[in-house]
């Protein structure tokens, strides 16, 4: 699947779980919505890279970390960019492509 195919299925089940959710999603939802979801990530690579006792995942599995769920939380990030994006209708296909051409011409004026 391309980047941009990923994209458009996000923006199906967006619109999907806009039929099922309480509210409309403004961008202060959003923005709590990213702190959460970054949230979420830092627990688990807090776990899977030893910073708790090990007891603790077994006193509650939420600290329980593997690369799946690590994934699966980075998948849960990449679904609220978009949905940012979308809010602010940004092409983000063509926003990170650009951005990547900067980051690209600056390094080759360092000689990397």
């Amino acid at each position: 699947m391309k980047f941009q195919e990923a994209i458009d299925l996000t923006k199906k089940v967006i619109s999907r779980f806009e039929k099922i959710e309480g509210k409309p999603w403004g961008i202060n939802g959003l923005m709590i919505e990213l702190s959460k979801q970054v949230g979420d990530l830092s627990k688990l690579v807090m776990a899977y890279e030893g910073y708790y006792p090990k007891s603790r995942e077994k006193e509650d599995k939420k600290y329980l970390a593997t690369k799946e769920k690590i994934g699966d939380e980075l998948a849960d990030l990449l679904f609220i960019i978009i949905r940012i994006s979308d809010y602010y209708q940004i092409d983000l296909e063509k926003a990170h492509i650009d951005a990547r051409k900067g980051e690209d011409e600056y390094l080759k004026t360092h000689g990397v």
